[in-house]
């Protein structure tokens, strides 16, 4: 069940299941989406973990405040609801910005990592300019009006002609997604470049990249992993940006066996 707690001077809005005597499993969604990106690793991994889910700044029912943000900010939100509910240590999964969000948390906080897991990422931007188009045409035309290109970039063709039930459940979280918030971490992405800290990553880390994905290529996944030492790369195919959803099964196998390695 949802509940708000005041972390890093906002109302953060998060799930905490299973028993206290589990390792935490910490979660942390992409962009324009929220903890409900999550639902089908939650399920997966509950036997094991017990699940923290966290909606980003801005993002779902946690507080939007005004544009833009940085990632070292989000990271913030993230420790500092780490210390509200006083949890010391997490495995820690992060999807596209989830996955910036790791990288720091690994290349900073690395003493309140199990291990780490970054999904559809990148460490640097290729085409900053790309992200004043977004903010512009969200905007302009609300985020509804974005949501049809945004499921486009975030799965393959053919997963978006399969109509799974699940991209309803995307667009609507698309849709749903406040424009300062939105705008906001268009903000963050944008002036990204986190190349230099990668070698400060020491934790056990996991890369997961969907084969076709168009918004973090793989070599942006293989540069990762070229850069943290000791990484394992996990491509998924066929599999765009949002790979724990197209390919959920294979997503949860690939990180079950980081976790089994790596046991808290």
């Amino acid at each position: 069940m949802d509940e708000i707690i005041q972390a890093n001077g906002i109302a953060i809005n998060y799930t905490l299941e299973g028993p206290a005597d589990l390792p935490v499993l910490m979660f942390s969604n992409s962009l324009a989406s929220n903890l409900h990106m999550w639902d089908g690793q939650s399920a997966a991994f509950s036997d094991k973990y017990r699940i923290l889910r966290a909606d980003t700044r801005g993002h779902g029912k946690t507080e939007t405040t005004p544009p833009p943000y940085t990632v070292q900010q989000l990271l913030e939100d993230a420790l500092g609801l780490l210390d509200a509910l006083n949890i010391e240590k997490v495995h820690f999964c992060g999807l596209s910005l989830g996955g910036m969000i790791g990288q720091r948390f690994g290349a900073f906080n690395g003493d309140r990592l199990h291990s780490l897991t970054i999904c559809d990422t990148t460490s640097q931007m290729r085409d900053p300019s790309l992200w004043d188009g977004r903010i512009q045409a969200a905007r302009e035309n609300g985020m509804a009006d974005i949501s049809p290109t945004t499921v486009n970039r975030w799965f393959t063709e053919a997963f978006v002609a399969s109509d799974d039930p699940v991209l309803d459940k995307v667009r609507a979280m698309i849709e749903a997604t406040p424009l300062d918030g939105f705008i906001g971490c268009c903000e963050a992405i944008k002036v990204m470049d986190q190349v230099d800290i990668l070698g400060k990553i020491k934790t056990p880390t996991l890369i997961i990249n969907g084969k076709q994905d168009m918004s973090t290529p793989i070599e942006g996944a293989q540069f990762l992993n070229d850069n943290i030492a000791g990484s394992k790369l996990v491509i998924l195919d066929p599999a765009a940006h949002l790979s724990n959803v197209e390919q959920e099964g294979a997503f949860n196998d690939a990180l079950r066996a980081h976790l089994d390695t790596n046991v808290a």
